[in-house]
């Protein structure tokens, strides 16, 4: 296998893992869309993590997520939704993979599952978080992707 070769084939491999990712995100986003109407549904979920939550976990949720339920029922599904048009699409796809990170990373802390050790071998844990940071490190210019326009 020549050099070029196996770059050519990371970068279709790359494009690969964004346009799964992207479907993954795609629905999530619309799972949740019922939030943008009732914001009370994610302070629900939010309280339900609470008790079982550990103490980082739960003063986060106590001082950031509960009070901003309102404002993030609706930047979270927006956001899903935005991140897996992108990924899919190949627009930005290394800023994507971050913002995408960012509340993937969010998301596990506030339910405390991120601290756990049985974290490791959960489907939404890092083979998630592996794949979103493997698209921030090396997702520009994948091939069948929309590039942005240039400034002139």
């Amino acid at each position: 296998m020549t050099p070029t070769h196996a770059a050519g084939s990371s970068v279709h491999a790359l494009r690969v893992l964004s346009l799964c990712m992207g479907v993954f995100f795609l629905f999530m986003g619309l799972d949740k869309a019922a939030w943008l109407g009732d914001p009370g549904l994610l302070t629900t979920q939010l309280r339900g993590w609470h008790d079982a939550a550990p103490a980082p976990s739960r003063w986060y949720l106590e001082t950031v997520a509960i009070p901003g339920a309102p404002v993030f029922a609706r930047l979270v599904p927006v956001g899903e939704l935005a991140v897996g048009v992108a990924l899919i699409a190949g627009f930005r796809v290394r800023l994507a993979a971050v913002a995408g990170l960012f509340m993937v990373l969010n998301f596990h802390f506030a339910m405390g599952v991120l601290l756990r050790y049985s974290y490791l071998w959960n489907g939404y844990g890092p083979p998630v978080l592996g794949g979103l940071l493997a698209l921030a490190i090396g997702g520009a210019r994948l091939p069948f992707s929309v590039m942005p326009r240039r400034a002139r």
